[in-house]
């Protein structure tokens, strides 16, 4: 049968695969079989031309009906031959890698044959020189960790990840143990390939701790491999974090997402390295300013252990660290967000981590550090950048939302210092131009989409004010301080954005909103708890007022799409 004939049943065949797999009827897999077999023992350089389209159709196949090939045990090694004869290849890595990782995830028991396994180390030990995309690489280990993973003999389990990583381990050893930063001086072209080598060696540590987590997760951490390998990896990863290599960003990214998952996959084990890993992002993210990957990670470990009390003040140094970095510090208008918007991002996520986490006590010291943050989140929302503004949006919802938890709670026993104080200080202090930036992130074309959180920030305001107007801190917030701000921020706004009349239509009727919403957002959570999981960052505006609120909001927003952008300054 001619090769296009071929090519074209192979790839009918993989078109209709879904509704063949749905209907679940015999279907004869021989010829498929036989095909697999002809070219797995046919040599690499003979796949020339036509012959590779063939092959990556094969791949497409295999990959597809995975559950159904791979059940018969004697296709195993024609498979993986097959597969791996394939994936140096340009025109089939990607569809062989895919298989591979199918067929690895759907007969983990048939492919931990010693010969298999073999077929499968041997696949790993070539990656280094078949220089893969990225992707490809990782559909590749995540298919040698699936089964590696499954290898009921500890022993061998330990020494084949071991031989799988030694090669990232070892150029990883290299580069932070030799001189190779003066070298790379004299070689820049040299240096720049031990650099992509380290990033991909660390790319696939994170990729098999990250599957390990997931395949082992019955397993406790003590007991399984996870352990042994941060043993051996943790000191290469701290020595490269000291290192000036890290001003490459490629290879900072690869090793802080190595560091995330080490980190999440190793649980509480992971505690008694802290001091030195928020150390090493704190300084690092000083030096190299913009590389956010660090503050990521920082969020990722804070979202971890920023509940344990005892490593409560490590976050909140490192916390201050990146407030006052320079990069952060100079953000005073929604255009500079717009300039590094993956570094808003990154900020106030970990800001969020930390105040959905940290101890109240803690939060209740660190009144400036949280007001320069929420003014920072308050200039951020009106960002032209979705991701950056909404990030800052939630934040701000946020805080809103737990400082009204902690005000609640200590309406009757309110102490210098706390929580709750200083929520109403820094409302009382950014109120002002947090109800400006509002109005305006509600202008323009990307304005509906943010439709949602700033009436939930509204009403939160209104609820904070609300309960202010019945304690002493009515001194510092009151209601009057709302109304004030609104009418403040709407008669800001310049005369052609609004028609005749609307700017006293806007802050009589918000007003009236806002009084109902207020009492409506206390009510509710007074009523369920407010202290339970599930009643904070709640998703829907609370009660009929609220709901009445958003209507006005959105409204505003719609009929105002059209209106040019302001740069808030």
């Amino acid at each position: 049968m001619p090769l296009r004939e071929i090519e074209a049943k192979l790839f009918a065949l993989n078109a209709v695969s879904e509704i063949i797999l749905q209907e679940g009827e015999a279907f004869d897999f021989s010829l498929i079989a036989q095909l697999v077999s002809a070219f797995s023992v046919r040599p690499s350089s003979e796949l020339k031309g036509f012959l590779c389209v063939v092959y990556r159709s094969l791949a497409d196949v295999v990959g597809s009906f995975s559950r159904w090939i791979s059940v018969s045990p004697s296709n195993a090694r024609p498979l993986l031959l097959f597969l791996a004869g394939g994936i140096s290849e340009p025109i089939c890595t990607h569809a062989c890698a895919s298989a591979l990782r199918k067929i690895c995830e759907d007969a983990p028991a048939v492919i931990q044959e010693t010969s298999n396994l073999d077929i499968l180390m041997w696949i790993g030990e070539c990656l280094e020189q078949w220089n893969l995309a990225l992707e490809d690489e990782e559909e590749v280990i995540s298919a040698i960790t699936v089964i590696l993973g499954s290898v009921a003999n500890k022993e061998l389990q330990n020494k084949l990840l071991t031989q799988l990583l030694s090669s990232s381990y070892g150029v990883l050893s290299t580069l932070v143990d030799d001189d190779v930063e003066s070298s790379g001086r004299q070689n820049p072209a040299a240096y720049t390939r031990m650099l992509s080598s380290v990033t991909r060696g660390l790319y696939r540590i994170g990729t098999v701790l990250s599957h390990l987590a997931t395949s082992l997760s019955s397993v406790p951490v003590a007991d399984g491999p996870i352990l042994s390998l941060l043993t051996v990896f943790w000191p290469i990863l701290e020595k490269l974090f000291r290192s000036e290599h890290m001003e490459s960003g490629s290879l900072a990214a690869a090793a802080c997402r190595a560091l995330s998952v080490a980190v999440q996959s190793s649980g509480e084990h992971f505690m008694l390295l802290l001091p030195s890993v928020l150390e090493c992002l704190s300084r690092n993210f000083l030096s190299f300013q913009s590389q956010e990957c660090y503050i990521r990670t920082a969020c990722v470990i804070a979202e971890e252990f920023c509940h344990k009390e005892e490593y409560g003040s490590l976050f909140i140094t490192t916390f201050e660290r990146f407030t006052q970095a320079s990069s952060l510090m100079g953000i005073n208008s929604s255009y500079i967000c717009d300039q590094e918007p993956d570094l808003v991002e990154a900020y106030v996520n970990f800001a969020s981590a930390l105040i959905h986490g940290c101890h109240k006590e803690l939060l209740g010291t660190c009144g400036t550090l949280l007001e320069i943050s929420f003014q920072k989140a308050a200039i951020c929302c009106t960002a032209m950048h979705r991701g950056a503004a909404l990030a800052a949006l939630s934040y701000l919802s946020g805080f809103l939302e737990v400082s009204l938890f902690s005000m609640i709670e200590s309406v009757n026993c309110k102490s210098e210092g706390s929580f709750s104080v200083v929520s109403v200080q820094v409302v009382s202090h950014c109120g002002e131009g947090l109800l400006s930036n509002l109005v305006y992130a509600l202008l323009g074309v990307a304005a509906m989409s943010r439709v949602h959180k700033c009436s939930t920030i509204l009403q939160q305001l209104a609820a904070i004010c609300s309960l202010c107007e019945r304690t002493s801190w009515k001194e510092i917030l009151c209601w009057e301080s709302l109304q004030g701000w609104l009418n403040s921020a709407v008669w800001a706004l310049p005369s052609e954005y609004l028609k005749q009349g609307e700017a006293e239509k806007i802050v009589r009727e918000w007003s009236e909103a806002l009084g109902g919403a207020g009492i409506d957002y206390l009510e509710n959570k007074s009523s369920c708890n407010f202290g339970s999981h599930n009643s904070l960052g709640g998703g829907h505006m609370q009660g009929k007022h609220g709901r009445a609120l958003k209507r006005l909001v959105r409204d505003f927003a719609d009929s105002h799409r059209n209106d040019p952008n302001l740069n808030i300054i």
